[in-house]
């Protein structure tokens, strides 16, 4: 299969149009669309080291969520001249690697894709309220005991929150990635908390003065409201990783792998 069949094989199980061009952000990134697959790699985002991974692997497509060329739209005006887009640039072409980027069509399919991946890591498709994606009500527990399993599950050292350790919560809603940041309507987090009455709201990015304000000041006020931090690449790299198995029956033959590209930062 060519990327081009593989691409339009995903976008077809999505079960909606293909965006035009123009309006999204899933783009081919480097390569051909002509070029036969011999491997597919998923992963969250396109570095260095996922793909030096992926050359061990012998991949030579990567399906990545997110930016390749460190800004939304992948754009390279800005860079072209920049020393780590030369020598990264050169690791991909000399690999012979395409890179997609499946982000937007990802998000908007009949099922998100994002969440669907998370829901599955974390076991909790039981748990989810009907009609929704991103609200739960799981077995009562302390805000501690839940830290420490979502620790464990997204494989993280570090892990913020808000609201007292011992405090009880049982609906718990997930905002992942930017979703936290409001996507454009910076409320739209706060009204998610108190619309669905949520105990617990476990997000990807924040902006300090916005949910994470709301959720102290709540918590000073006595209300049982609490937050979890697990940050955009933790609440998002699940969904490429059970997107593996998504796409295997589109692919035939082609292996089909999950590099973990893995949360950003070491901490002291």
């Amino acid at each position: 299969m060519t990327v081009r069949e593989i691409v339009n094989a995903m976008i077809q199980k999505t079960g909606r149009p293909a965006l035009p061009l123009n309006k999204t952000c899933d783009q081919l990134i480097t390569g051909s669309f002509d070029t036969p697959v011999t491997s597919v790699v998923t992963t969250f985002m396109a570095t260095v080291d996922v793909v030096r991974q992926a050359v061990i692997e012998g991949a030579n497509l990567i399906i990545t969520h997110e930016p390749t060329w460190f800004t939304g739209r992948d754009g390279t005006d800005w860079v072209k001249d920049d020393p780590v887009y030369i020598e990264k640039k050169k690791l991909i072409d000399e690999a012979g690697i395409a890179i997609w980027r499946f982000h937007d069509q990802m998000h908007m399919a009949c099922e998100d894709g994002i969440y669907r991946g998370l829901i599955a890591e974390l076991g909790w498709q039981d748990y989810l309220i009907d009609g929704m994606k991103d609200c739960f009500e799981i077995p009562e527990v302390t805000l501690e005991t839940l830290a420490l399993f979502l620790k464990q599950k997204l494989s993280m050292d570090v892990l913020q929150y808000i609201g007292s350790r011992k405090m009880k919560v049982k609906k718990i809603g997930i905002l992942v990635g930017g979703g936290s940041l409001g996507l454009g309507v910076e409320q739209m987090p706060m009204e998610f908390m108190k619309q669905y009455n949520v105990d617990c709201l476990i997000c990807g990015d924040i902006t300090e003065w916005t949910l994470p304000a709301y959720a102290r000041d709540a918590a000073y006020l006595g209300f049982n409201k609490s937050l979890i931090i697990a940050g955009h690449e933790r609440t998002e790299e699940a969904g490429m990783k059970h997107l593996v198995e998504w796409i295997k029956p589109l692919v035939g033959a082609v292996p089909v792998h999950f590099i973990d590209s893995r949360e950003p930062f070491k901490y002291l």
